[in-house]
């Protein structure tokens, strides 16, 4: 069998998010996968299902392709490996400020593992400049932009819009098992210098931010003019300048680590070069204020009216579908108000290990309704939509339901007597 037609052996180096997910998405696709992560407890744990992260979908992925996997702790295992791909989630700061130390790290440890023949594909994001620094004789490496989005990490894998790849030579063609491995996914694939495509994924992500920023703008002002943003949004998607896809659903600010990471090194590299970022730290300061959206529409209708209140809170993971609470505008909202009673539910996320001195978990949504003064829906999870306004009402002190992402029916609410706040929209 020639090489280019040889089906190549796929390792994922870092069994985090991006791992696990990429990983299983390569299995699907019907390739030998090799997982490997230094921490024998994780390797094992996957070995037997145990899933460290909540994705739709990626458990039952994993189990019908186990027979496909191998999951270690063993780097000498990455020796059958044709490519091997670094994808240790990068963690951040409360600033943005990516820590490479782990990354690092692993690199120490799987390089000298691998084949001289294969290649070493960087997946976590790293700065514009990173991987040309690993270029050295007798190591083929690339650099390969991440599409992970918490909560459709398993559909992003499978299906990206488009692969960007950066090479030290991007006119060079593609290793034959890397060109058969990214063919499998069936997208157009973009072959660019390392430091573009490093880049690329940081615009990317300064666009939606953008477009993110321009949401919560204007609909802060329909609360104050009587407009509703719900209204505008659709006829904005049908401009093409703009787009059906466009992020233009206004939010309490941007959360989970990545979009914030971004914006800083844009600001750190323009002030190294003497760029301007001022419009992107307007963005951050924009993003601070949207944070306190639900802080601020609970202090006016609730907390400066009544001596001991009690408050609903639903949702404490920073978006539906994934346990992640990185920069989670719950647990913000919860930092703001330590001194009130606070009732949670959060269907993934464990709520005894929040700090909070006075908060207390419910084992059902409706639950943690009895005799609150307000509700807070902080995370918008599909169950949620499935609550009755009127029994919310009947199990509610209070008439407040601050609901940033219009989960519940408006013309239920109102007829159920609750006052329904709602982002980017007038009472």
């Amino acid at each position: 069998m020639s090489e280019a037609a040889k089906q190549p052996v796929i390792g994922y180096a870092g069994m985090t998010h991006l791992g696990i997910n990429s990983l299983a998405a390569g299995a699907e696709r019907g390739f030998t996968m090799v997982g490997f992560d230094p921490d024998g407890a994780r390797t094992d744990a996957l070995a037997r299902g145990e899933l460290p992260v909540v994705e739709p979908d990626l458990p039952e992925m994993l189990a019908r392709n186990a027979g496909r996997i191998t999951f270690t702790a063993d780097p000498a295992a990455l020796a059958a490996c044709d490519v091997v791909y670094i994808a240790v989630d990068v963690a951040t700061d409360d600033q943005g400020a990516s820590d490479l130390g782990p990354l690092k790290a692993l690199l120490a440890v799987v390089e000298p593992a691998m084949r001289p023949d294969a290649l070493l594909v960087i997946l976590s994001q790293v700065p514009p400049g990173f991987t040309r620094g690993l270029v050295r004789p007798g190591r083929e490496v690339a650099y390969q932009v991440e599409t992970l989005i918490f909560g459709r990490a398993v559909e992003r894998a499978m299906y990206p819009e488009r692969t960007i790849i950066g090479r030290a030579d991007p006119s060079a063609p593609l290793p034959a098992a890397y060109r058969r491995f990214l063919e499998a996914f069936d997208c157009p694939l973009f072959v660019i210098r390392f430091e573009s495509a490093e880049l690329a994924k940081i615009a990317i992500n300064c666009c939606l931010v953008a477009s993110i920023g321009v949401a919560n703008t204007l609909a802060e002002l329909c609360e104050h003019i009587g407009a509703d943003w719900s209204e505008i949004v659709p006829t904005l998607r049908l401009d093409k300048r703009i787009g059906p896809h466009s992020y233009i659903v206004p939010g309490l600010g941007i959360a989970g680590g990545n979009l914030e990471r971004d914006l800083a090194t844009v600001c750190r590299l323009a002030d190294q070069h003497g760029s301007d970022a001022r419009i992107v730290r307007a963005w951050i300061a924009n993003n601070r204020h949207r944070k306190d959206w639900a802080f601020r529409r609970l202090q006016s209708l609730v907390l400066s009216q009544r001596r001991s209140p009690k408050v609903a809170v639903w949702g404490l993971a920073y978006k539906q579908d994934t346990n992640s609470t990185k920069n989670s505008p719950s647990l913000a909202l919860l930092s703001l108000i330590r001194d009130v009673e606070v009732v949670v539910h959060d269907p993934v996320v464990d709520g005894t290990a929040v700090d909070h001195p006075r908060l207390t978990v419910a084992a059902s949504p409706l639950e943690a309704c009895r005799d609150a003064d307000a509700l807070v829906i902080m995370t918008p999870w599909a169950q949620y939509r499935d609550a009755d306004p009127a029994a919310l009402a009947q199990a509610l002190a209070g008439r407040v339901v601050i609901d940033p992402f219009a989960m519940l029916d408006a013309a239920a609410c109102a007829a159920a007597g609750l006052q329904h706040h709602v982002l980017g929209r007038a009472l």
